[in-house]
């Protein structure tokens, strides 16, 4: 396993000018020897050993200038240059700004990564390769919107589900280095992980065998599926080096085939809760009612009276359509 570490870079404003005073030293020099050659050849008919020498390290000191200046290389803020030199990590640079580092460290990774001193002159790719990933990793915080996904819940009825995942890179070296393509890799474990968390919830109450209260379900508990979720994106992505801020369900639903029929069993439940909140209420009246009648002893009800009593109310209290009452002008038995 890789683990990122630190590497010194020289600030690139220093380089600009240490480089800008080479170069017109070399300049200086270049002029110098070749008009001493010419007025030597002028005059003596031949040239001075010691004035080839000069031109000739002039040469080689602009052909080294030219190599430094590809040493040059931007870190925007939220990003991190790691620095590979022929194949071997050697650290990242997160300072912000205009850098200079070793002119060979690679650009990219890939089959270019490695290039060898003369192949990257012939190309013009002294950091490597054109092809392959690069060497630029951003640290910012990114979202992955998951696509809606069709699985199975605990009881083995099928769901459509989606995420959505907040996440940055925290190890730059594990990122580039122990993975193929980490933001691909992100990807594949964010779905992984979805459907691994929505296969040991049920998605209610109701489908729960156990049918118990504190029984943790997909409807039900979103923030614990939620942190469920995380952790398990923790712990899978932590090989690649990449942190989970945050990771919510953005959809849930029963799929097409069985909506239908869970809609009306939900229709069900609910007739079945709004009937009984309606006894319980109507049972208390009927209570009330013939006790407060009873209390004031203006009105004496035998048993009989009593049960007839709190059946009419019951039917009034219950009924789904409004009471007609029939009015008795004669003898109640």
């Amino acid at each position: 396993m890789s683990a990122e570490k630190k590497v010194t870079s020289a600030s690139g404003w220093a380089m600009v000018g240490v480089l800008g005073v080479v170069l017109m030293a070399d300049v200086a020099m270049f002029i110098w020897s070749t008009m001493r050659i010419a007025a030597h050849e002028g005059s003596h008919g031949g040239s001075s050993g010691m004035h080839t020498m000069v031109l000739i390290i002039s040469i080689i000191l602009f052909c080294v200038w030219t190599i430094a200046t590809k040493g040059f290389f931007t870190v925007q803020p939220g990003q991190a240059r790691v620095c590979v030199l022929f194949g071997k990590y050697m650290g990242t640079v997160r300072d912000e700004g205009l850098r200079w580092a070793n002119p060979f460290f690679s650009r990219n990774l890939g089959e270019g990564s490695g290039t060898k001193l003369g192949e990257a002159l012939a190309t013009g790719h002294l950091f490597g390769g054109s092809d392959g990933r690069s060497t630029l990793v951003s640290v910012r915080m990114q979202t992955l919107n998951g696509e809606r996904l069709k699985v199975n819940d605990r009881m083995g009825n099928p769901i459509e589900i989606a995420n959505v995942v907040v996440w940055h890179v925290a190890d730059t070296a594990k990122a580039l280095f122990d993975v193929d393509d980490y933001e691909s890799y992100v990807a594949m474990q964010a779905e992984t992980a979805l459907r691994h968390v929505a296969s040991i919830y049920a998605y209610d109450h109701a489908e729960d065998s156990s049918d118990a209260t504190d029984t943790i379900t997909l409807r039900a508990n979103v923030e614990e599926v939620s942190g469920a979720l995380k952790r398990e994106l923790t712990d899978r992505l932590a090989a690649a080096g990449v942190v989970v801020d945050d990771a919510r369900l953005t959809h849930l639903a029963y799929a097409a085939e069985i909506a239908q029929a869970m809609l009306r069993r939900q229709q069900a439940e609910a007739v079945i809760a709004a009937r009984r909140k309606i006894v319980e209420g109507a049972v208390s009246m009927v209570d009330m009612a013939v006790k407060q009648l009873s209390q004031g002893g203006t009105i004496d009800l035998d048993e009989e009276r009593k049960a007839a009593m709190a059946s009419n109310l019951m039917v009034v209290l219950c009924g789904e359509s409004e009471a007609h009452p029939v009015v008795n002008t004669g003898s109640l038995y």
